[in-house]
Formats: structure tokens, sequence, C-alpha cells
């Protein structure tokens, strides 16, 4: 009997499992069983595998073959296991030294003629490896990039299994003849990248992306953008067709700092997974933007799918903005999903195949006109909607997901002077920027020990004990709370965009002042919010 080991991953959702591929020779009539709970592209793994091992010039074992892959209990799906299994097999054929193999951690697809296709989920799949202990890898070599962001791990991208052949076995590493398709797409890249998933990185050139210096008047909204950047909280955006609604939502991004290596790496796992890592560039180091159709599905808003589920828009816009244009036009159930990971900052999704947790800590951003012609006005003004259709429209935002969105604005029609003529003080991106970056520090030097770094993931009974803000602040709010107009979720709420309104004032604690601007804010009719030439 002959055996040998090595090890892959199994990615269940953005988490790996260590998977250990165990490959077992024995005299009898040659076949090929493979165990483990593989799926249909697992299973498949027979017939590429084989092929490969042919192509690549080595003999396939005329024996009976088992591939196991333990533990036994975890699903494993897609086809990053063939390059673990072939040379699983190879070792055991004595063509490979097992030990050569036994502390390796091998990612990758095969095809038939031996080449090593990359796979999606190599960063998740690599952290899981460091995390078990591993401390070299294999990967195909375009995806060797994405695994050398894992410090501690050496990397080893190889080309096709011949090269890996080689290397374990001392003998000089063979030249792959030039691509046929050279100078076309590069066919290796097929499936590793998936589109349609609505998600855009906004801003990521300076020159030409979106400015804030674009948007012609909007003060009010331009403030409440810089408010919802500096303390993280969800904005809803409310106003007729051309108001400039979504031109505001787009440059919320590029007011957010740049994230840090370990949100980078957050992110980058999930959109590694989902098979959104542009090519050239591993990391993502800007916060996603992510903005779906009212017309996708549930799975596609908060994961799933057949099997286990993958991510959905709201991972995909983790440490990012999520925006649904026209909400009123998402399905209900979409809309009320989105209440559990707004509280959170994760979603849990429920599947036969098992449950899975996955990161959603989003920035939301609603937008809505006023009725279905987009016309209505407190003035009552060129609407031919009827009091019913209004109420019906305005209510398909339920209470509960408003009562979790901390900021509502009005979004005027823009006039034609503050649309032909040019604000002379109009401020850049950079410049509110660098303001949201201040408030931010201020924040997270006031929360150092803690795990909170933005107001808004701060709970209300530590604003309410620990950092509470002047006293007879909260006077007009606990108003407001007793007449019924604010729950006890809103009044916290009011508290964290005060804190974030004096952040940015440079204020150590909110006043009166502060506690009307949130106030304000929370009701949808802004007080005492003042342009961004100046101070709030």
């Amino acid at each position: 009997m002959a055996f040998a080991r090595t090890c892959s991953v199994a990615l269940l959702g953005v988490d790996g499992v260590v998977v250990e591929v165990q490959a077992d020779l024995e005299p009898g009539v040659a076949a090929f069983t493979l165990v483990g709970l593989p799926d249909k592209a697992l299973s498949e793994a027979r017939d590429r595998v084989r092929a490969a091992v042919c192509n690549s010039g080595e003999a396939w074992p005329q024996r009976k073959l088992t591939v196991g892959l333990s533990p036994a209990s975890v699903p494993k799906s897609g086809s990053g296991f063939d390059l673990a299994v072939a040379c699983a097999v190879l070792a055991a054929a004595e063509r490979l030294p097992p030990p050569a193999i036994a502390d390796l951690l091998i990612i990758g697809e095969l095809g038939l003629d031996g080449r090593v296709r990359p796979v999606r989920g190599v960063l998740p799949s690599v952290l899981a490896a460091a995390d078990s202990g591993f401390r070299r890898v294999v990967v195909a070599e375009q995806t060797a990039a994405e695994a050398a962001l894992v410090p501690g791990v050496s990397v080893l991208g190889v080309r096709s299994l011949r090269q890996l052949i080689a290397v374990l076995t001392d003998a000089p590493v063979p030249e792959e003849p030039p691509d046929p398709m050279a100078g076309g797409p590069d066919p290796l890249l097929a499936g590793l990248l998936l589109p349609g998933t609505a998600v855009r990185r906004v801003g990521t050139d300076p020159e030409f992306g979106p400015d804030m210096s674009d948007v012609a008047g909007q003060h009010e909204a331009r403030s409440a953008l810089e408010i919802a950047a500096a303390g993280g909280h969800h904005l809803y955006l409310k106003g007729p067709p051309g108001a400039g609604k979504t031109m505001l939502a787009e440059r919320l991004p590029g007011l957010l700092p740049p994230l840090t290596r370990t949100e980078a790496l957050e992110v980058t796992a999930v959109h590694s997974v989902a098979g959104l890592l542009p090519p050239g560039r591993p990391l993502i180091d800007l916060p996603p933007y992510c903005a779906p159709h009212h017309s996708t599905t549930m799975p596609a808003i908060v994961g799933g799918g057949s099997g286990l589920p993958r991510p959905g828009a709201v991972s995909l816009a983790h440490r990012g903005v999520l925006f649904l244009d026209e909400a009123p036009e998402f399905p209900v159930r979409v809309l009320d999903a989105l209440r559990q990971p707004l509280e959170s900052g994760e979603v849990v999704i429920a599947r036969s195949a098992g449950s899975l947790r996955l990161p959603a800590g989003f920035l939301l951003c609603l937008a809505a006109n006023p009725c279905p012609c987009g016309r209505y006005s407190r003035r009552g003004e060129g609407c031919d909607c009827t009091p019913v259709m209004v109420s019906r429209y305005q209510g398909r935002l339920s209470g509960p997901l408003l009562d979790r969105v901390d900021l509502r604005v009005q979004v005027e029609p823009v006039t034609r002077t503050e649309l032909l003529e040019r604000d002379r003080h109009a401020e850049r991106t950079a410049v509110v920027a660098e303001r949201v970056r201040s408030a931010r520090e201020r924040a997270a030097a006031r929360f150092a020990g803690t795990p909170w770094r933005t107001n808004a993931q701060v709970p209300g009974r530590e604003l309410r004990s620990r950092w509470r803000p002047d006293p007879g602040a909260l006077v007009e709010a606990e108003r407001e709370m007793e007449r019924g107009l604010l729950t006890a979720r809103g009044l916290d709420r009011v508290l964290r965009v005060a804190w974030t309104v004096a952040d940015l004032a440079g204020q150590d604690v909110p006043g009166r002042t502060e506690l009307r601007i949130a106030l304000g804010l929370r009701r949808g009719f802004p007080t005492g919010v003042r342009s961004m030439d100046g101070p709030l």
C-alpha cells in the first residue's frame, strides 16, 4: 500500500477550513474514488487530474486509487483542490517524495493540458492556512500576488503541474511554451472575474473621478454627506428626479478615509471569494461602492445561492457604501432584510448545506422620490398623485428600516443660478475628506481602548453614561421622545450624530446646538446646518 498526503482549503463563505488531501493506492482493478462531501465541480476533478497528469508526461497509476478529503463532514466545493489531488496521487505513486508535500498547502485548478488555473478566494484561503500554522503555499502564478498579501507565508506561484513537479524533485524547471492565444484575452482568467455585480470603485482617480465641487448648490445635503462620512451614519436622500441624489451618493466613498491594512484584507477577502479582484490589483485599499438595481433579488443583496451561500451586495459593500437608488422600488422583503446587518454589521445566512456569517459593515445610502411622479412637495405644486398613492409609495420604506437611518435630508431642485453659475465656495472632495479624517481621529482617540472607532458603532448605553453631552442639551430630544416622535433607538442615534457634529466642529462635548442639528437631521428638516464653506 502506498499513501501520501498534502493540504488545501475549503471555503465556507469568506472563512477557510484547512482540508487534508489523502491519496491511497492499493492493488486491484484500476479505479479512482473521491470521497469527502465533494460537490459536482469537485467530483469532476477525477477526469481533470488524470488528463493533466498524463499530459504532463507522468504515468497514471494503474491501481485502485482512493482520494479522501478530511474532515469528511465539511462540504467541499469548487475546482481549487485539483493541484493538491494531483500532487497527493503522484506522491503515493512515488513520483514525488511524500515529505516534500506534507507541509505544503496547495490551491489551484488544473487544465487538461496540465496548466494551473487560478481560482477565486485565494486570499481568505491563505489567511486560513496562516492561522493553522502553514508557512508555504502553492498557487497559480496569476494569484501569487494576492496570496503574498498574507504576512509570514512563503508563496510559490506556478504555471503548470510540470513546473511544480520539477521544483519538488529539485529538477530543472521547464519553460512553458508560449500561450497560443497570446495577444488576446487570457483564457486562464476565464471564470475568475464575475461580471454584473454592481460594484464600482468610484473616485479611484482623483483627477477624473467624481468630486464634491461638481455638485451645484445642495448645501444641506453636502453637509449631511460630510457628517455621514465622519461618523459612519446611514443616510436617506429624498427629493424629486434630477435634484442630484445619485450624484451626491457617488461622491460619498471619496469622503471616507482609505482602508487600514486589516480593513483592506477583510474587503479583499470578500471580493476574492466573489470573483471581483481586478487583474494586477490584488489589494483593495479604497472603500467599495455598491449600487444594485432595484430589480436585484434577495440572494443577490444579502447573499445566498444554491449550495453554500456566496457574498451579496451587503458584503461586497463592507467597509464602503451601499447605495439603493429608487429605494421604494425595491421589494419590501429585500429592504427589511437590511435591518439585521444595519444593527450587527454582519449577515447570517442559513441554508440546508450550512449556515454562514458574512461581514456586512456598510454605510447605507437610500435615495427616493417623494411620490410615483416625483413632483410631490409640501406646497403640493405640480403633483398628479392622489394622497393614497403618495402614502402607499412612501410607506414602502418601513418605519423599522427608517428608524435605523440617522440622517434624512430633503434634496431640493437646483435653481438655474446655482446650476449655471459656478460656486466659488464649492469645496473639492480632498478638502472635505481632510475634515472627515480629522473628525475620525478625534473619535478614535476618544474611543481608545474600546472596540469602537466611529460614533455610529458606540452603543447607546455608553453614550448615555460614559460620554454624556452637556447638561440640558437633551431637553428637546427628550420632549420628542415623550410625544412618541422619537424611539429609544432614535434617541441613541441622535446622540451619535451630535458627537459627530461636535467632532467636525472641534468641540470636546456636544452641546444644545449640536443636539438641535442632529435632531433636525433625524426629522428630515435640518436646522442649523451651514454650508460646506464654514464650520458646522
